[in-house]
């Protein structure tokens, strides 16, 4: 085995081996221009790239060492975390966060023991996760009419009653399109109260990922007005709904069911096996949860509830990694208490 870093003129020998977009050539270079170090490794057998992945650095405020992060990432193994020390102790980090792609259905006879045991036999703790630990996804291998009489009762009502008052769905994947997603995006925070990224934040994710062919802009149109954007990922026959955005006006005529039922069968027709909706709630959602209701659109579609093993920190500093932690926890109970009373 030789372990090693990627080239660039490697990157799409490294698209091919690496499973989720998070973990993407493009998602590393939009990550760069935010800012944050990158380091990609690749697992090789021979001349073969067998596995790699891409662990982001960045700086603590306040603190002069930086946090690892390996979101959606393989199978962790010895070597892995070998490699992720000698990364962590390159950059000065107190620890790596690591949120593996490894999923299983949301109820089901655990088999993430055997790894969450291996991960803290191997100097990780449970950490304070990033990428939630559930999500829906939904088999695209089934007939449209299957897919379709699987949905609630309700979002079944709700998708005719949007195409019936005349929405219509729209790709609009172009700088114009991500303009007018960050407008509406604006809109929708402003109305909801909830954290999103900056314009300036999704004027980057463009520039890097504009042309790749995995990222799509889609408007939903009600009487010549944008009134839904979404912008979608492709990546590996997984189709993924990780932003969205809505006016306050016509809410009435249920864009949004629409939209997502129209992203179901765009993914059929592009060959998807699975659309994952990007994160949900738990086997039992708190009604009182501030992501109740997102929770609740997605269940409305049909797909399996699915749990990934969560987050783990592999602890590079002991001592500072106790007092990073007091801190980050002072910092979101204040956070939380801003959000409760509206400041």
């Amino acid at each position: 085995m030789i372990i090693r870093a990627i080239r660039e003129e490697e990157k799409s020998l490294y698209d091919q081996v690496v499973q989720h977009p998070l973990q993407t050539w493009a998602w590393g270079e939009f990550r760069k221009q935010t800012g944050v170090k990158v380091e990609r490794i690749g697992f090789f057998e021979g001349q073969k790239l067998t596995q790699a992945f891409q662990v982001t650095f960045h700086k603590i405020p306040h603190f002069n060492q930086t946090i690892g992060y390996l979101p959606k990432g393989p199978m962790p193994d010895e070597e892995q975390l070998d490699v992720l020390r000698q990364l962590g102790e390159k950059h000065n980090a107190l620890f790596v966060k690591l949120e593996p792609n490894i999923a299983q259905e949301a109820g089901a006879p655990s088999a993430h023991d055997a790894i969450k045991r291996f991960l803290v036999d191997h100097g990780c703790v449970p950490g304070r996760p990033l990428f939630t630990k559930y999500t829906f996804q939904l088999n695209l291998q089934q007939s449209e009419e299957k897919i379709f009489a699987q949905l609630k009762s309700k979002t079944r009502y709700n998708v005719r009653l949007a195409a019936k008052k005349g929405v219509q769905i729209f790709e609009k994947t172009s700088q114009e399109g991500m303009d007018e997603y960050i407008d509406i995006l604006q809109e929708t925070t402003n109305r909801q109260g909830f954290y999103a990224h900056s314009p300036e934040y999704f004027k980057t994710l463009w520039n890097t990922l504009g042309t790749t062919n995995m990222l799509h802009i889609f408007h939903a149109v009600y009487q010549d007005k944008i009134i839904v954007s979404w912008i979608v990922f492709h990546f590996h026959d997984i189709f993924y709904y990780p932003y969205g955005a809505s006016r306050t006006a016509h809410r009435d005529v249920m864009a949004s069911n629409l939209m997502m039922w129209e992203m179901i069968i765009y993914a059929k027709k592009l060959g998807c096996h699975t659309f994952d909706m990007w994160g949900s709630l738990g086997p039992k959602p708190d009604k009182n949860d501030p992501w109740y209701g997102f929770h609740k659109f997605k269940e409305g579609y049909g797909g399996t509830l699915t749990e990934f093993i969560g987050t783990y920190d592999l602890v590079l500093n002991e001592q500072m990694y106790k007092i990073y932690r007091v801190a980050e926890n002072v910092r979101w109970t204040i956070l939380r208490l801003r959000a409760k009373i509206g400041i």
